[in-house]
This record gives C-alpha cells, structure tokens and sequence, in this order.
C-alpha cells in the first residue's frame, strides 16, 4: 500500500509548470536549498520520487525541511539568473554548486568617455556607465560582442581610444571597428554608431530600425550606394534578433517594486527590493476585508510600507494607478532627502519584470490558504445564505479550461472540514466536444464525475460547487438526473460578480464580503481553477509538439520544444532567419526549416 503523501509532496504536485526558482525552508523559515526548474512542478516533484537516486546531501535536506516556496520567472535563463544571485545572497547550507565567487559576465558600454567601447567585465559597478546582462551561457556574452563590432564597428579592445595611435588595429581592416584609436573617426559620427549600439543592446529595436532607415536613404539620395547597402543589411540582420528582458534588465539604479493579486476583498502584496539590478530582497503581505479601490488599497500599502522601512531607493515601480501618488512621491522625497520617482511602468523591460511579479503574486494568492482558511462557517450562515438544511462537510468544486474550445481540461476539487483534501483531487481530459461550450463541458464533467462515484460507491458531497453561473448550474443539474444520483444541493458561482446561483431561485444571491460562507466558496472556486489551468497549460503543451515542425525531416519532439521554447511560437520559428536558426538547430537543419516553409508557403 502506497505510504500516505507528505504536504511537501501534495505542495509538489500541484506547482506551476513554468520556469523559476525554488527554496526548500526549515519549520524556522531558514532556507536550506534553492534551485532552478524549467518546469517547476516536474523538478519538485523529482524529491520525492526513488530516495535512492538523490544526494546524501539532499536526502538530509529534505528530512529537515518543512515549506517549500517557488518564485515564477519569465524563462529559464532569468530563473538561472535569480539562483545565482540568491545563493550567493543566501548561502544556503545545502548548496555548493554556485556558492563560489563565479559571476556572470556583462556587456560593459563606456558611455561616459568620448569615444566608448563595448567590453566584457564580470561584475555591474554603480559608476555611470552602461551595463548590459548578465549573460548566460558565457559564450552568448562574447558573441553579442562580435555582433556588436561587426554590426556597428564598435571598438571592442583595450587600446587607448584618443587618436594617438600611428596607424589602426587589425579590426578597422576587418571592418570591425571605426578606428577611433588612429584618429580615423569624428566623434559625433562615432558617437552615432555607439548609440545605435545600445539601442540594440537595450532590445529597442523598433526606433533602431527607425534611424537606420532614415540613415539609408539620405546615403542613398547622396548617391553612397555602398554605405546604404551596409545599413541595408544590418537592417536585416536586427529585424531577425529577439527582444531581451530578464532580472538583470531592470537596470542598476536601486528600485523598489510593486505588485498586487486582489480577488474580492483579499489580495496578495509582492514587494521586490532590487539594488545594484540584483532583487535583495522579496517580502509577501496578505490583506483581508478589502474595501477600498484598487489605486486606494495600493496607495495606502505604499504609505504603511515605507512609514517602516528604513531606506528609500531612488526609484518605486508600480504595477497600476496610486491614489494620492503626488503626495506620496514628494513624502518619499523628503524622508529620502533627494529625488524619488514613483511611476507606473507601460512598457519596456520594468513593465515585463512587474508582469512577472503578479504571476507570482497571484499564484502565492491560489497556493497558500489566508490565515482561519481551515475554519468552517457555522451551520446557521450556511443556512442563513444558501438555504441549506445542514452545513455541508464535504463539498467538491468543478472548473473548466480550455482555449477556443481546444484540450479541454476539468478539475474536481474537494475539501472536508473548511480544508483541501488533496489526495482526492481529479482531473479530466474531456474529448468530446466539437468546440467552446462551456456548458456542455461542465455537464459532461459532473455527469463522468458521479457516474463513477455511483458505480464504486464512493462517498458523495454535501455540495457541488461549480464555477460559472446559470448555464453551468442547469448543465450539472440535468447531468446528475441522467446520472441517477440522489438529490445534492448544488452551487454556481459567476467570477465577476461573486453572485451565487442556486436551483430554483430566479436571481442570484449577493453575500457580504465579509461572509465566511463566501471566503470558503471563493478559496475552492480559486483552486478548482488553478487546478484545471494547469492540467489545461500541461496538455497544451503537449499538442505544441505535434506542430508542423515534426514534419521537417531531423526534427524530433526534443528539437521542436527547443525551437518553440527559443522562439516562442511557430510563427516566430517561421519568421526567424537562417543565422538565428543556425544557432539554435545547425546551418543543415536551419536550412531543411526554411525550405519546408517557404515550400509551404508557395
């Protein structure tokens, strides 16, 4: 018989399935391990499989450990980033890969000096100048390098740049460099190629492609065919290159940011403290009872966070609107003694970081219970809101996830007591349906569901609360006749306006939000949706590798997965040029991709 699973396991199976970062703690809160995953969930879940195959190391961290905690990144090489980072900050008493010295490089851009130069240096300094990275593996550091001097003849070497050298190096005569060294070079023109350099480092390629397209046809009008032949190619060659954002692009200045997950009235708060363009420090505060508006509620967690703190960085990123942001920039102005930016970030690679922090703030929102979550309504609010004749102990939740219709995925999720009772989760694949109907989806799920339940005599549930609203409450009543299940008091609850809908009553019924009764309905509402998003994201997923990749010849589920995950669609793949794919697949198999699809296209 199978030995009961531990919380660390049911935690591990029900984490998200993309890349990030995650830490193994103590019952102190002390961190023992932290590690990177491209899938979370499926490198977790690795602990806790054959105890033979692991570490003697990592057998004595588990023993000790009681929490497990994950942080959401916008790609594997971002999580690979933080691990470093937070190991060396941590130094967690199980690690030993990364707690050595061992940085990864940047792209270091004088822009200070007259005549810049793109170096590589193993460490970002707060001294004015430009940074770029870090760069992960090493080897992509030093070909942006090469790009850089072949792409825009940046110097790249360590010579003194002041026009006292006779004649120039080897790289002006590869047309690597503009020869500031030699003297052979203005400085405002030179000045204009370092700045298209950082527009290119800085991924803002849409103004880069800008000035270059003016630049070519004014040289064209002046008859400088082969100057507008270079600009054409190097167009070329950067509409083909993808944008670039990770940990490290937030920039160096020290900023703090923030960035809220609210249902109803309870939210999740992450405060991300960043110095030096390394995250310091992370902090996580829940709120219950909610009333006020979002900008409100942002505003005053804003007041109360810094009114405690002991520094003010020169920089708060928001991820919406404040209320009183004004004032609250001239307060942080005064406690600080110098300048304080409070913004709200709509683009660029800041936009992106706080994008990624509401992921982690809304999957801490789904994944831990707020505090008094194990406490069960008392019978008279049961029966006071929803007219039932008893409390129900045992209630089992349904949702449904799909996208247009497609892999079709629907969660049971089942709680006894006012608490999740994992074991007994399901899942199913529904497959037969033609298209988006959610109503149809439900009923097929509900009607599978207690059909079995029916047929083993498994226990049945106090209550069926599903997710969605008059549609899906009639669907699932009409299941349950079909199914000849005896009479279960049902549920529906709408996302967007908390109503509650029961049987036989026109019109939905509103509960305070301050209702226990609701807190419940909304906690199981929430996990029946993560668990059937992630079911959703995990056979989506696998349909992405029956793509039209498969059919180029060389190209496996491995190398089809590498190509999307490096692009980000097939359309990306598509679209991507020979040198782009020659480095992900090789010049042979680049070449058999873009001639499948142009075939295609004709």
């Amino acid at each position: 018989m199978p030995h009961p699973r531990t919380p660390l396991e049911e935690r591990a199976r029900d984490l998200p399935e993309g890349p990030g970062v995650y830490l193994f703690r103590s019952d102190q809160g002390r961190i023992l391990y932290i590690g990177k995953a491209k899938s979370l969930r499926e490198r977790v879940r690795t602990y806790f499989q054959d105890p033979s195959g692991l570490a003697p190391r990592i057998r004595r961290m588990l023993a000790e450990a009681r929490d497990l905690e994950v942080v959401l990144t916008g790609d594997e090489v971002e999580a690979l980033v933080l691990e470093n980072q937070m190991i060396k900050r941590e130094r967690p008493r199980y690690n030993v890969l990364l707690r050595d010295d061992k940085n990864f490089p940047y792209l270091k851009l004088t822009w200070k000096d007259p005549f810049p130069r793109a170096i590589l240096v193993r460490r970002a300094a707060p001294d004015g100048q430009l940074y770029f990275g870090p760069f992960l593996p090493a080897r992509t550091a030093r070909r942006t390098l090469r790009w850089i001097a072949r792409l825009f003849q940046v110097a790249t070497c360590r010579e003194r740049l002041d026009g006292s050298r006779p004649r120039p190096c080897l790289y002006y005569h590869m047309r690597q460099c503009l020869g500031p060294c030699a003297g052979l070079v203005g400085e405002a023109e030179y000045r204009g190629a370092v700045r298209s350099a950082r527009l290119f480092l800085e991924g803002r390629t849409g103004t880069l492609r800008a000035e270059l397209n003016r630049e070519m046809r004014a040289a064209a009008e002046r008859e400088e065919f082969e100057a507008a032949a270079r600009l054409r190619d190097l167009l070329r060659v950067i509409e083909r290159q993808p944008e670039r954002a990770g940990i490290g692009g937030v920039g160096l200045e020290d900023q703090d940011f923030f960035a809220a997950f609210r249902r109803g009235d309870r939210a999740v708060l992450l405060v991300y403290l960043v110095r030096n363009g390394e995250v310091r420090s992370r902090r996580e505060f829940r709120f219950d009872g909610l009333e006020a508006g979002d900008a409100e509620f942002l505003g005053a967690a804003l007041a109360q966070f810094y009114a405690a703190a002991a520094e003010v960085p020169g920089g708060v990123r928001v991820d919406g609107p404040v209320a009183d942001g004004d004032w609250i920039e001239r307060w942080l102005t005064a406690r600080r003694g110098r300048r304080v930016r409070l913004s709200w970030p709509r683009r660029g690679p800041l936009r992106r970081f706080l994008i990624t922090m509401r992921r982690n703030a809304r999957l801490a929102f789904e994944t831990a219970l707020p505090e008094g979550a194990g406490e069960e309504p008392a019978a008279e609010a049961w029966q006071e809101r929803l007219g039932l004749d008893a409390p129900p102990h045992r209630i089992e939740g349904f949702d449904i996830s799909h996208t247009g219709g497609g892999q079709t995925a629907a969660s049971v999720v089942v709680w006894e007591g006012g608490t999740p009772v994992r074991a007994a989760f399901r899942r199913m694949r529904l497959r037969t349906l033609s298209g988006p109907d959610d109503t149809a989806a439900m009923a097929e799920a509900v009607g599978r569901r207690y059909a079995r339940l029916m047929r083993e005599g498994g226990p049945l549930p106090d209550l069926i609360l599903l997710d969605g609203g008059r549609g899906q409450l009639e669907a699932a009543r009409g299941a349950l006749a079909e199914s000849g299940v005896p009479p279960v008091p049902l549920a529906a609850i709408a996302k967007a306006e908390e109503k509650i809908y029961l049987p036989d009553r026109p019109d939905p019924v509103s509960l305070p939000l301050d209702s226990p009764v609701l807190h419940l309905i909304q906690r199981i509402r929430d996990e029946a949706h993560r668990h059937a998003h992630a079911y959703h994201s995990r056979l989506r997923g696998r349909t992405l590798l029956h793509s039209e990749l498969l059919e180029v010849p060389g190209i496996g589920p491995a190398r089809a997965r590498g190509l999307l995950r490096r692009f980000g669609s097939l359309r990306e793949v598509i679209a991507a040029g020979r040198e782009a794919l020659r480095e992900e697949v090789g010049a042979l198999l680049a070449d058999r991709i873009r001639e499948h699809f142009r075939k295609a296209g004709e």
